[in-house]
């Protein structure tokens, strides 16, 4: 599966879209509507687990979700694996064995504020885990050069390579560098290192065609589908408690039949 999950990062001219989800059923909904791969989004998983993003979570909560999302669907699964969970290589390892033993097929993991040495030792450990369990997995390494101003905008370019050939070297098979959006950045970054580009959704990003002559490979939905969901939750949970009008109801929704017929067959 694997494989197939690094192909999908191979063509130049059609890049993977990730509608990211957070849960089994999310994973079989966005299946179910096309997508080729499924990946999870830490913020969401996290706010479904009842923590709050940011490395808060139990790393044994994440194993037992991507074991669920594995045996639900049949497209490769990508994980959401934050930083690791811990600033120990060593630890990292072994919070991650056992989603890797669930049969994911990728994981981002990101430097966050930390400097790009440690995220480096985290994939040098990683690479060499899996190797030793005679698995495969798409390490994409994400860098928030951009997403958290890590530095001046005139030298974001430089950075974001720098640590794209520092990931590089440790293992990584991907780049993940979400905040960004400028298209002659993008452009440049694309064409400084050989990783596939992994970008996130934003209003301010060209289409997907622009996109693609621009090198990028993979676009991610980020935390935006769960941020709509749970909004539409909140709506709706209020408008029911203010007149316990069953009306707020009515609007559109997925048929329950719908719903039951995409799990027929899971026991």
């Amino acid at each position: 599966m694997t494989r197939i999950f690094r192909d999908l990062h191979s063509n130049p001219g059609k890049p993977l879209i990730l509608p990211n989800v957070w849960d089994a059923g999310g994973a079989r909904i966005v299946e179910s509507v096309g997508a080729k791969a499924v990946a999870t989004t830490s913020a969401g998983v996290a706010w479904s687990k009842g923590y709050p993003d940011g490395n808060k979570m139990q790393p044994r909560l994440l194993a037992h979700l991507a074991g669920e999302i594995v045996k639900t669907v049949k497209v490769p699964v990508s994980i959401d694996f934050e930083a690791g969970y811990s600033d120990k290589p060593a630890v990292v390892v072994e919070n991650l064995k056992p989603i890797v033993a669930a049969g994911i097929s990728g994981i981002n993991i990101e430097d966050g504020t930390d400097e790009p040495a440690l995220l480096a030792k985290k994939i040098e450990a990683i690479k060499k885990m899996v190797s030793s369990e005679g698995v495969d997995v798409f390490v994409n390494a994400r860098t928030d050069v951009y997403l958290q101003d890590l530095v001046a905008d005139d030298k974001k370019v430089r950075e974001t390579l720098d640590r794209a050939a520092t990931y590089q070297e440790a293992g990584a098979d991907g780049l993940f560098v979400p905040g960004l959006t400028e298209i002659a950045h993008i452009a440049k970054i694309a064409e400084g290192t050989d990783l596939p580009i992994n970008l996130m959704s934003s209003s301010e990003l060209p289409k997907m065609d622009e996109l693609a002559k621009l090198n990028v490979r993979r676009l991610s939905a980020g935390t935006a589908i769960a941020q709509i969901a749970y909004k539409h939750v909140a709506r709706l949970a209020e408008n029911f408690l203010k007149e316990g009008d069953c009306g707020v109801f009515n609007e559109d929704a997925m048929q329950y039949s719908q719903l039951q017929n995409l799990f027929e067959g899971r026991e």
